[in-house]
């Protein structure tokens, strides 16, 4: 998720947890455990798919940070006094502030290494796009109340509230996803479309609209579906990928065998003269995907590897829009 979100959770699901009086130290410490995860993005991993696949890696690890909570607050636990005080109660605000950031994250499309260094498959549960203002805006509102008024009641009702309807919301978009993914599976079966792995995730700020890829071994199926719109069967298309070539390199090219598992299979190939491009077919839609390498080159005859290069995405906000109206309108968006 987005910083924003981090903070505000960290904050509140903290400040949840120690006395009133103490709400405004704990609010304050949960912001900054809840975004420290994500400052790996300043780190350098050597290359681009690298820093792409690297990230939420060993700083989102349930193996790593829970430790690291521990070990804080037996360290705050030894001079700080409020930690003094109610130390069950502050190991929970800390343990939670901590360990909430890689759980929300996993939820998002990007995916999440939780059991780093296990080498398992990022978690990507693509429940909730990285930034809703529907899940943030509450904790915000949660958050600036605990720290204006700590102690007070209200700060208190706001709070709680905050972490109940993001809690709330959170709940829904699983249930959202649940419902488009059997209208998906209906609806490819109809096309004779059957047991192909599916990715479904929701569209940008909101969980009304949900983008659905099938991969097969020809290429990829792609469609919208709206919670809002009755427009029964999704309608799908059809992108071919050149997965033989892809199949051909992949031996040979570390940085596709990278970018395949980090996906967990949803790649798509393309060639572009004579360079292999490969997508991350889950975020983004066809062809403006926001992840997008230049892994390998032909030679003569094989492909070979090149050092990889990340392409900018073509995604305009005219496209968003297109997409925000089809929440509303039953027609396809071109």
């Amino acid at each position: 998720m987005d910083s924003l979100t981090q903070i505000t959770l960290g904050a509140c699901v903290a400040a949840a947890c120690v006395p009133p009086k103490q709400r405004r130290q704990a609010a304050l410490l949960g912001a900054a455990l809840g975004t420290l995860p994500d400052l790996d993005v300043f780190l350098d991993y050597g290359g681009p798919v690298a820093n792409f696949t690297m990230h939420r890696g060993f700083s989102h690890s349930l193996l790593v940070l829970a430790p690291i909570a521990i070990l804080l607050w037996l360290a705050l636990r030894s001079f700080w006094p409020p930690v003094r005080e109610a130390p069950s109660r502050w190991f929970a605000a800390i343990f939670l502030a901590l360990l909430t950031h890689p759980l929300l994250d996993a939820h998002t499309a990007y995916g999440t290494q939780l059991f780093w260094p296990s080498g398992s498959t990022p978690v990507s549960l693509a429940t909730i796009f990285i930034i809703d203002p529907l899940y943030t805006l509450p904790l915000l509102a949660g958050m600036i109340a605990v720290l204006i008024r700590p102690p007070s009641r209200v700060a208190g009702r706001w709070l709680m509230a905050g972490l109940l309807w993001s809690t709330l919301y959170l709940g829904w978009s699983w249930f959202a996803q649940t419902v488009v993914s059997a209208n998906a599976r209906q609806s490819l079966h109809a096309q004779g479309v059957v047991g192909a792995p599916m990715f479904v995730s929701p569209a940008p700020l909101t969980t009304l609209l949900w983008r659905i890829v099938a991969r097969t071994d020809r290429g990829y199926y792609e469609g919208l579906d709206s919670l809002v719109a009755n427009d029964g069967p999704i309608e799908f298309t059809f992108y071919p990928s050149e997965d033989r070539i892809l199949a051909a390199a992949l031996p040979r090219v570390p940085a596709a065998q990278r970018l395949q598992w980090f996906a967990n299979g949803f790649v798509g190939a393309s060639v572009q003269n004579d360079t292999l491009i490969l997508s991350d077919l889950r975020m983004g839609n066809h062809p403006d995907f926001v992840f997008r390498h230049a892994v390998a080159r032909q030679g003569n005859p094989d492909w070979h590897a090149i050092e990889p290069e990340r392409l900018p995405t073509t995604i305009q906000t005219r496209q968003l829009k297109q997409i925000w109206q089809r929440i509303w309108n039953e027609a396809p968006v071109h």
